[in-house]
C-alpha cells in the first residue's frame, strides 16, 4: 500500500520516493512530501452556515441567483447533487437540472 500523497500537479496515485523528494512517474513532477501535506490541509470549503463541504455532497441554494447573460433565475431551495470543489472565486462546479453546468460560490449554498 502506497502511503505517499498523490501528485499535487496531475493527482496520479503512483508516486514514489527518491531521496528526500516524492516523484510522479506520469508527469515528472518533484516535490517535498511536507510541502504537499501543508497545501492539501490549507484549503477547506465551507457553506453559508460553516459546514465543511466535500466533493460529491448535495447542497441547497439559500438565495435566488441570476444567471449571467440570461433572464433565468435559479430559485432558493434548488437542490444540487454531486458537487465538485474547485479553486477560484466560484468554488463549486456543478450541474443544475433544467439549467445545465455552472459554477457557484459556496457562500450561497447550505449542505443538504
Amino acid at each position: 500500500m502506497n502511503a505517499l500523497p498523490p501528485c499535487p500537479k496531475c493527482h496520479a496515485n503512483y508516486t514514489y520516493e527518491d531521496g528526500g523528494l516524492c516523484m510522479c512517474p506520469d508527469c515528472g513532477h518533484e516535490w517535498a512530501p511536507e510541502a504537499a501535506a501543508g497545501v492539501a490541509a490549507a484549503r477547506v470549503w465551507k457553506d453559508a452556515h460553516g459546514n465543511v463541504l466535500q466533493d460529491g455532497d448535495t447542497v441547497t441554494l439559500v438565495k435566488d441567483l441570476k444567471i449571467k447573460g440570461s433572464s433565468s433565475v435559479v430559485k432558493v431551495g434548488t437542490k444540487v447533487k454531486n458537487i465538485r470543489l474547485i479553486d477560484g472565486d466560484h468554488d463549486i462546479d456543478c450541474k443544475i437540472e433544467g439549467i445545465g453546468a455552472m459554477q457557484l460560490k459556496s457562500e450561497f449554498v447550505k449542505k443538504a
